[in-house]
This record gives C-alpha cells, structure tokens and sequence, in this order.
C-alpha cells in the first residue's frame, strides 16, 4: 500500500507515536528512559520544536510536539536513529527497533490541545503503570508531572498549556488537574487519532445521523480538526506540491542544482558526491541537500542514495545548507 506523505509546516501541532517494532519494548529499564529523554532535551532546543506532553509505555511512546524551524520529519529521525543505536548496542541486539514508520497527526491547535494534554498523559493509568492521578503527579516518565511542577523538564513547554486553565499557576494546576480527572473515565478515545472531522464525530454513520450532508465534509487519516482546517491544511500541502513541480517543469532537476551549488562554492560537481571532508565540497554538498530538498521537494532518502551517505547525514547537510544559503544570500537561481 502506498503510504500518504507527511503533512508539516512551521508551526504546527503534531500529535507522535513511536512504537517498538512487533509490540515489543523500546525502553527495558530506566536508564533507557533516561537516555531518550537526554536527546529530548538536546534536540527540542536545537530544533525550535516545542513540547506540550508526552509519556513513556514499555513498547510505545506519544509526544505532543508544535513544529519548530526544522521539520518534524528531521527531529524525529535525528531522535529515533540516535536512540535505537544506543539502543541495540547497550542491549546486544541489531535490526530494527520501530514499528514502520513513527504516526504523526496534524491538529487543529485550539480545538484540540488540551484534550490531547490529558489523553497523552493518562496513558499511564490506561496502561496500568500507575493506578492513580496522585501516583502519575510524581511519575517521572510522562509530562503530567511536570505541568504539575513536581519534576523539572527544561525543554517541556507548560505556560502555553497552563494559560488555558487559568492566570494565576496555583489555580492553573488546580483546574488542569481536575480536567484530566474527568478524562480517566473516558478511556481510550478514536476520535484523537486523526481523520479530521470525520472522524472527531464519530465516523460516518454519525455524521449521517446527525442530518450532516457527507459530501460537504473534509476527511483526512493524517490530520485532526473540523471540516475548514483539513481543507486549509491539505490546500496549502497541494500548494508546495505545485511549487516543486513548477521547479521540476522549468528544467531544474538534481543535475541543475549540483551544478549551481558547485558553481557557487568553486568546486567540481563530482566533488558534491564525493565523501571528501575539506570545507568547501561539504560546504558545496549543504548546498546541494538543503536545494534539492527545498526547492525540489526531493526526499532526504533519495538523496543519501544519491550522494552515498545516511539519512540523518543528509539532514545535517539540509540543516547547514539552509544556514549557508541564508548567511550567504545565495539563491538556486539568479
């Protein structure tokens, strides 16, 4: 089955899913726990990305994330391929460790944060790690704890969060916790998966039920949110596409952008799929990346193979090519 690209744009709330591959753990013990959330509070600085909530289970994780300055599709890699490295050396074990690819859903902000605050961090009472909302006010490994300020997470984001619930902290945290109080007996919930209206209703046979015409609704798996946000969100997706694709018709191809990145930086294009080190051809290969990503729409998979290195080399090549081409003022075309 073809899988649907990624929806992402500065400034956006994702809600993310890891899980180990098969059911199994991801995390044995909580020195693994520790280590991911390490490079949680490395990379959410770095990346501009901010975090609303998230909580550990043995075999599967969710995030709460709002898109920095750097992809979601970035963060993600540089986190998971990081940890399952350490992963599969600390535990003696090789293969993969994810499940597929990580699920990321793109929410309609205002409607849905704090309901997903709360379905995020009752995970551990659903999955019976701690019996009770005093126990999960103390447990480390799930941001409710920290909203409630009994554990200290830097790169954790709670004022945005708090500001719902009140002006004052004290009686913020108060509110917040009795909303989330309300929610345990909710239990698992469908309608925060995605699907955007459609499936925030009830699916189809609700929307019937309710007299709403069907082919007047919006429905996407990868996004949550009513009706006008699924189609503003999926218009400014077709949006890029067509800006790529305009590139591609005018004669741009990855050719092109080697030669202009070579040009730019006074090398050889072969040196741009060279592995050599020296300033100027990894300064030439930055630019090549960040080009043939950006204005391209190229896949960083694509391109590792292209240019024969990983694909978290390739986004820090994307990354520091962005920093060149801004500093620089250069421009794929003149």
């Amino acid at each position: 089955m073809l899988r649907s690209a990624r929806l992402d744009a500065p400034g956006v709330l994702h809600h993310i899913m890891i899980r180990g591959i098969e059911r199994r753990k991801i995390f044995k013990d909580d020195k693994d726990r520790e280590d991911f959330l390490a490079r949680l509070e490395k990379l959410m600085p770095a990346t501009g990305t901010l975090c609303f909530a998230w909580a550990f289970m043995p075999n599967h994780a969710h995030f709460l994330f709002r898109t920095g300055s750097v992809p979601i599709a970035t963060l993600m890699r540089r986190l998971l391929t990081g940890y399952a490295i350490y992963f599969n050396y600390r535990h003696k074990r090789s293969g993969q460790l994810f499940q597929n690819r990580y699920k990321s859903i793109l929410c309609q902000e205002d409607a849905y944060l704090t309901e997903l605050v709360r379905y995020i961090h009752l995970n551990p009472i659903r999955a019976g790690i701690v019996m009770t909302l005093a126990q999960m006010s103390t447990y480390a490994y799930c941001g409710h704890s920290v909203l409630m300020g009994n554990k200290k997470r830097d790169w954790q984001n709670t004022d945005d969060v708090l500001k719902y619930f009140g002006t004052q902290r004290k009686a913020a945290r108060r509110h917040y916790e009795a909303f989330v109080s309300e929610g345990i007996a909710k239990g698992h919930r469908e309608d925060l998966v995605g699907g955007g209206l459609i499936r925030s209703l009830g699916g189809w046979s609700a929307i019937e039920g309710a007299g709403i015409n069907r082919s007047h609704m919006k429905s996407d798996e990868r996004i949550l949110g009513d009706g006008d946000f699924v189609e503003e969100v999926l218009s400014a997706s077709a949006e890029k596409f067509e800006r790529h694709y305009e590139k591609r018709r005018c004669g741009l191809d990855l050719d092109a952008v080697a030669k202009r990145a070579a040009t730019v930086c006074t090398v050889e294009v072969d040196d741009i799929l060279s592995r050599n080190k020296q300033t100027h051809k990894v300064k030439a290969r930055s630019l090549f990346c960040y080009w043939a990503s950006s204005e391209l729409g190229i896949s960083q998979t694509e391109l590792a193979r292209r240019i024969g290195i990983s694909v978290s080399g390739v986004g820090y090549c994307v990354e520091r090519g962005k920093l060149i081409a801004r500093e620089n003022a250069y421009q794929l075309q003149e």
